[in-house]
């Protein structure tokens, strides 16, 4: 049952692995603080607060994109973000720590 729901509110892990094996940009939500005390490799910051801000630096990456934070709950709202301005291949990887 916890599979299930976790699956809800991230992206399928296998899926997601091999989006960043073929060049997704990992952005993770978190606040500058929490990223610098750890993320995903290659990850790059753009805080929830300012993900607006920085959509068209991100629709520049002209690649899929893969959302982390701590827990899932702010990656869930930053996709719902960046798909209703319209951007495609936006998946939620839920916890960074789903990445290591």
């Amino acid at each position: 049952m916890f599979d299930f729901i976790k699956k809800m509110f991230a992206g399928n892990s296998e899926e997601i692995k091999e989006l960043i094996n073929n060049g997704a940009v990992i952005i993770d939500v978190r606040s500058p603080g929490e990223f610098s005390g750890g993320h995903a490799k290659n990850a790059v910051n753009i805080p929830l607060d300012t993900l607006t801000k920085n959509f068209t630096k991100i629709q520049k990456y002209k690649k899929p994109v893969v959302l982390c934070c701590a827990s899932g709950m702010r990656s869930s709202k930053a996709k719902g973000i960046l798909t209703s301005k319209g951007l495609e291949n936006v998946y939620d990887a839920g916890s960074w720590g789903n990445l290591r």
